[in-house]
């Protein structure tokens, strides 16, 4: 095994990236924190015995991935760390945390039965006046409070929620373990908002940021719909990001 590995050639990390990586170990274990002010490029230069031009690729990097930001004339600073949440697939709030090595977990607001609104009968198939089981929940990222989720479920669904700890588990979990449904797909759209006061009072911002919402119909494998959900997510502390491919024509 030594001779083996007395084989192997290792390639050194690039100066820049020696910085880079310096840089972003201090950001994320909290040494700089969000809206910091970053060391001068001079003070970088002395700290790791580098050029400007391997600071400013490092600084370059470090921007394009969200971690800093600059302002002119004044200096680079830290960024508020967003979470960006995989939507390859169709994963719930706890497992796509779960999915980039965060805690989470939720609040619950209130379960009440009601009638919905037509829009929500419409999207679970039910009829004029029947009733349907309406979840609300504070999701918390690391202790902070990142979404505000409004569920409906038909009662014949949510009946077999039972005693499920709907602060500590994902909905899709109670469903595919507890209920024994098999979660097939979801519909969905997205699309940008300015909060009011009620929802930017549950996600501490001030009413007038800028919020996501997302519309998902949740579908079993047979197509029928199990939820209808409306999230809110803060627009300063969240995005997607998802790999497509483009579809071959012809």
């Amino acid at each position: 095994m030594e001779n083996q590995l007395s084989d192997v050639n290792v390639v050194p990390m690039p100066l820049f990236q020696q910085v880079k990586e310096s840089i972003r170990r201090k950001i994320l274990d909290g040494t700089y924190v969000p809206h910091q002010k970053l060391p001068s490029e001079r003070q970088m230069i002395e700290a790791f015995s580098v050029s400007r031009i391997t600071v400013r690729q490092a600084l370059s990097q470090l921007q394009r991935d969200g971690l800093i930001f600059k302002i002119n004339g004044k200096g680079t600073f830290v960024s508020l760390a967003k979470a960006q949440f995989d939507v390859s697939t169709l994963k719930g709030f706890g497992e796509s945390a779960a999915s980039i090595g965060q805690a989470a977990f939720s609040k619950l607001i209130s379960i009440t039965t009601e009638v919905p609104k037509d829009t929500v009968a419409s999207c679970l198939k039910l009829a004029n006046g029947v009733r349907a089981t309406r979840i609300q929940r504070l999701r918390y990222l690391n202790c902070e409070p990142l979404a505000f989720d409004i569920t409906y479920a038909p009662t014949h669904v949510s009946d077999g929620f039972g005693n499920a700890d709907l602060e500590q588990r994902d909905l899709f979990d109670v469903l595919e373990n507890e209920c024994g449904i098999a979660i097939g797909s979801a519909r969905v759209n997205l699309e940008s908002m300015i909060c009011d006061s009620e929802l930017a009072g549950f996600l501490n911002m001030e009413p007038g940021s800028a919020a996501l919402h997302i519309e998902r119909t949740i579908l079993d494998r047979s197509g029928e719909p199990l939820l209808y959900e409306n999230l809110f997510y803060r627009g300063d502390r969240f995005r997607f990001g998802m790999e497509i491919v483009r579809a071959h024509l012809g």
